[in-house]
């Protein structure tokens, strides 16, 4: 009984360990519709590789980073269902560890949003602006203080003659 119950763990000991070598080595690449950017993210979702080809050259960077990000949301939205084909072929789609891993990577790599044909307009509201504009008016000066104001003379008799001692 001893020995069957160590085979059976050495054996799904190993079916894990096939599980995480095959999830391990994949990978998910995505490309924009025009060509114009390529990236690929490894099974943790961290990106791997970057390209941007020169047909972006056109582009405003808004739109270029725009689109990395769509296209980096929507590799990551398919680890889930690459986690679970490498589950079931490994140790099974009834394993409660198996749909605990399923279920972490379903909310950590969520569907992305549906495209809407929208085009959202090259001026978004928050879109930053760091160059510097050369026609732009010099910043007004503040206006100078107004003069100090004397104290009128004194009968006092210090022998400063109204003037600070520390000056």
């Amino acid at each position: 009984m001893l020995a069957n119950w160590n085979q059976s763990i050495q054996e799904r000991a190993a079916r894990y360990q096939e599980m995480a070598t095959r999830v391990q080595g994949m990978t998910i690449s995505e490309r924009s519709s025009d060509g114009s950017v390529e990236l690929t993210i490894g099974s943790n979702g961290i990106l791997q590789n970057l390209v941007i080809n020169e047909s972006a050259a056109g582009k405003r960077m808004s739109e270029v980073s725009g689109e990395i990000m769509k296209l980096l949301q929507r590799a990551q939205s398919k680890i889930p269902a690459l986690l679970q084909e490498a589950m079931a072929e490994t140790i099974g789609t009834q394993d409660e560890t198996a749909n605990v891993l399923f279920d972490e990577a379903k909310k950590n790599f969520p569907a992305p949003p549906p495209e809407d044909g929208f085009a959202r307009p090259a001026f978004e509201a928050n879109e930053i602006n760091f160059r510097v504009e050369d026609d732009a008016p010099p910043p007004a000066r503040p206006a100078s203080p107004p003069p100090a104001r004397r104290r009128p003379p004194s009968d006092d008799d210090d022998d400063f003659g109204g003037e600070s001692v520390l000056s």
